[in-house]
């Protein structure tokens, strides 16, 4: 029986009073699971006043306190992995093994937040100027608001925002995606079982016209978000012209450049799990290949060989390799991106459309799609496509494919295949991906390395995760100090700058 699922306020699951709630669907079978309501705008408000609320006392709480809760989040997740990670798989329609690795993802970003009594601490200097000391500290600010897209259920809400957000003494009001909301919902049970007080972790599903709510609140502080450029480009505006700090990260179109020299089959079984993995609905996904014209031929042959054997099938089949598309609207998106491609002349190499799963007939499958001969000019080589679609580029040298790379307006990820040092050094010194791989499809660093896209992939100043993460939760205080000896005392010839020269 399909549950109507609550929001999560002040340390409660709470009912809605919301006239519209969002279908959810298994995406590996098209059945409906259940609605998440569009919450109104006074249930929004009412998270926000209660992340207000428990602000003052969360924030007065030591940060080894804080980082102790965070500790026993971290000891839940690890305990409820196998039920996490099913809800990952279920609404979200990751294959199982990249579900367990959003909730591992989610555990690495509170092990990061659990740090916080050091990467918290400020600077200071004695003697600043004679007989002035000033130390710099670092303290809470309030109210953040983040806004989760479909993709990573548990590792962008749970990862990349709350843990390092509340770990610094802040308090938090999660916009969930509306169509993939249980694993938050889930995890916010986790945090209060953990002893996080009421209200410091608040979780509601609304629509755009609730964020404009979140995005114009005089009590909210900063935005974080996840999404499209599009989008990320409005929220970035309207919450920075109503003062608040902000953090979009946006769209991608992932290149890696393949040189004559890099071992086919070990860089192509590579690319195929960067470009295929969570069914290439992730902002790291690697859906541009440039391949140097001397090999091109065989690496696109050995590419349609290594991809037609991966196997496509429900998301808790243990032995799936790739999953459905999360949901209806964007399965047929991603059809019509690859019937465009098609129509404006790329070949056609392997065709992941009416793709069907036995037994699974309903579902929102797209098997891997692999497009050769592609170029600049066509929608499929400059647009993200949000899919298991990979698009072969060719080029002549490196120079050429280097310019073919920078040419696109995003710049997230870049990789180049290579065993030649020279060329690697080369690449990473010019390449305007944000994060950088060589001789590796997925670039993502660990979580203290900061997730540091670049170009049409990211508007803010200071970057998710590693500490960046800690500078964007919380404000710098500078506090100069000077004691009077003696003769000070009684000294009545103050200098303008008074130790500031």
């Amino acid at each position: 029986m399909p549950e109507k699922l609550k929001y999560f306020v002040n340390g409660q699951y709470v009912e809605s009073k919301a006239e519209k709630y969002y279908d959810l669907h298994n995406p590996s079978t098209g059945e409906v699971t259940g609605y998440a309501p569009n919450c109104t705008a006074e249930e929004v408000n009412e998270a926000i006043a209660a992340a207000k609320a428990a602000y003052p006392g969360w924030s007065a709480t030591p940060p080894i306190k804080r980082a102790q809760i965070l500790y026993k989040v971290r000891d839940l997740l690890i305990e409820h992995m196998e039920e996490l990670t099913y809800l990952v798989a279920e609404e979200n329609g990751k294959a199982w093994a990249e579900a367990e690795g959003d909730v591992l993802k989610a555990k690495e970003g509170t092990e990061l937040a659990t740090q916080v009594p050091s990467l918290m601490m400020g600077e200071s200097i004695m003697d600043a100027s004679r007989g002035f000391d000033t130390t710099l500290y670092r303290e809470s600010m309030g109210v953040f608001a983040g806004i989760v897209p479909v993709n990573f259920p548990a590792m962008i809400p749970f990862g990349w925002m709350v843990p390092v957000c509340v770990a610094c003494g802040n308090t938090m009001v999660l916009k969930a995606a509306s169509l993939t909301p249980r694993t938050a919902l889930r995890i916010a049970g986790l945090y209060k079982e953990a002893g996080m007080p009421d209200g410091v972790v608040n979780i509601v599903t609304c629509s755009r016209h609730e964020i404009d709510l979140i995005l114009e609140h005089p009590d909210v502080k900063g935005i974080t978000f996840v999404g499209s450029t599009p989008v990320g480009k409005l929220i970035y505006e309207k919450a920075a012209k109503n003062g608040k700090r902000v953090q979009c990260l946006t769209q991608a179109k992932n290149h890696a450049l393949v040189m004559s020299d890099a071992p086919i089959e070990r860089t192509v079984a590579g690319v195929i799990n960067s470009a295929f993995g969570c069914a290439g609905q992730r902002c790291m996904a690697l859906s541009c290949c440039v391949v140097e014209d001397a090999i091109a031929d065989q690496f696109v042959a050995e590419l349609k060989k290594q991809a037609s054997q991966i196997k496509v099938g429900p998301a808790y089949d243990k032995t799936t390799k790739l999953g459905p598309i999360t949901y209806e609207k964007h399965w047929h998106e991603v059809l019509a991106d690859i019937d465009k491609g098609v129509a404006e002349g790329a070949e056609l190499v392997l065709d992941g459309r009416n793709c069907k799963v036995e037994g699974y007939e309903n579902g929102y499958y797209v098997g891997p799609t692999v497009f050769d001969k592609v170029t600049e000019d066509m929608t499929i080589g400059r647009d993200e496509v949000f899919g298991p679609v990979l698009c072969i580029k060719r080029c002549k040298d490196f120079k050429e494919g280097l310019a073919i790379m920078n040419a696109n307006p995003y710049a997230n990820g870049s990789v180049i295949f290579t065993q030649n040092g020279y060329f690697a050094r080369e690449f990473a010194r010019h390449t305007d991906g944000g994060m950088v791989g060589v001789n590796v499809g997925i670039p993502v660093p660990i979580g203290f390395f900061p997730f540091a896209g670049h170009k049409q992939s990211f508007f803010g100043d200071l970057h998710c995760l590693g500490k960046d993460a800690y500078r964007f939760y919380t404000d710098s205080k500078c506090v100069t100090t000077r004691w009077f000896d003696e003769e000070e005392k009684t000294n009545k010839n103050v200098s303008t700058w008074d130790g500031t020269i």
